[in-house]
């Protein structure tokens, strides 16, 4: 089974710049597409980031293009959102998760993922 620990997360300066990471447990890990959600108390957690098994494709929220990039690196089952020209409405808990699925693709909804990290605060001040 996949556990997903979050990290990197903090508090930052409007236009400033955080890496999260969100490493697993699992060799798994490598095979699975991973997603970055996020959610702040006054939203329902929303989709950020996208990424599939291999890190070929990826899929970005219209709110973060241009600022965020998803990534990963297999050989130390870690998936990462490098999140720059951070605005106070980036702010919110950010949760990484797995795709059991699998496949080729990415996928953008959250009851595609079936395993969760515990989530990292990013808090974005102005």
């Amino acid at each position: 089974q996949v556990h997903l620990v979050e990290s990197g997360g903090g508090l930052v300066q409007a236009g400033g710049s955080l890496r999260l990471s969100c490493a697993a447990s699992e060799r798994a890990f490598s095979s699975l597409p991973m997603g970055w959600f996020r959610q702040n108390p006054a939203k329902e957690r929303e989709f950020v980031a996208a990424i599939s098994w291999n890190g070929g494709i990826t899929y970005l929220a219209d709110s973060v293009k241009g600022r965020f990039t998803i990534s990963r690196d297999n050989a130390q089952n870690t998936v990462y959102l490098q999140m720059n020209s951070l605005k106070p409405e980036d702010t919110a808990v950010y949760y990484c998760a797995a795709s059991l699925v699998g496949g080729g693709g990415y996928y953008t909804q959250r009851d595609e993922y079936d395993r969760w990290g515990q989530g990292t605060q990013v808090t974005v001040s102005s």
